[in-house]
């Protein structure tokens, strides 16, 4: 429980009177594995977000999405998620290659249902790890330190309408991503995406682009 709550917390949880209260929490619903509680709502998830810290102390959070199931058990102590192609910026992965510490948050918009995990990350390229998934750079384990379900009162509810076009899927080709196609990129692309312009139609401008991300055509 010291772990959890720090002198700051508890200073919050003295000032509106719910010391008690936090201590109940803590003892009802945090947990240091993934039990069976847990297991349904994490293997079903096709997205979440990865807090990361960087290099000057700021938090970096990340939307992370994929298909059901991309964040894998792999025993009661350790999940597993891959790192797609993105941007080129590396914030996430540089952040905990320098500091492990991470959070995960995993939201159901539909129920609407939460969990938080806090955990130390690891980063593996070696060919098992990204066997275990399709498309995958980078390969994220997690360390779980902390796993709890979190109130869900303040979730809006949204449905699911489709799955993104870029989610890697084995034998079947992957969407290539417009914002590659921006005429002021195309000589700092590496040479592996060079093609994505002209297979598309050609090169946007960055107001184009815009554009296409207010339709959702990107």
């Amino acid at each position: 429980m010291q772990d959890l709550y720090g002198k700051q917390h508890r200073a919050l949880q003295q000032d509106f009177e719910t010391e008690k209260l936090a201590d109940a929490v803590h003892s009802n619903i945090v947990a240091t594995e993934i039990g069976e509680e847990h297991r349904g709502f994490i293997e079903s998830r096709d997205m979440f977000f990865l807090s990361t810290i960087d290099h000057r102390g700021y938090p970096t959070c990340s939307h992370k999405g994929g298909s059901p199931g991309f964040l894998k058990i792999v025993d009661s102590k350790t999940l597993a998620f891959p790192s797609f192609d993105g941007n080129g910026m590396y914030l996430s992965m540089g952040n905990i290659s320098l500091n492990n510490q991470v959070g995960l948050l995993l939201i159901d918009f539909e129920t609407p249902n939460r969990f938080r995990i806090h955990g130390n990350a690891s980063i593996h390229r070696d060919e098992e790890s990204l066997k275990m998934f399709q498309g995958a750079e980078m390969v994220v384990f997690v360390d779980i330190v902390e796993i709890f379900v979190n109130c869900a009162r303040y979730i809006h509810r949204y449905k699911r309408v489709a799955s993104a076009k870029h989610v890697p899927h084995e034998n079947e080709p992957v969407e290539l991503p417009h914002w590659k196609r921006i005429d002021g990129l195309q000589e700092s692309l590496p040479a592996r995406d060079k093609h994505i312009a002209d297979t598309l139609g050609g090169t946007i401008t960055p107001e184009q682009y815009s554009d296409m991300l207010n339709k959702g055509e990107t």
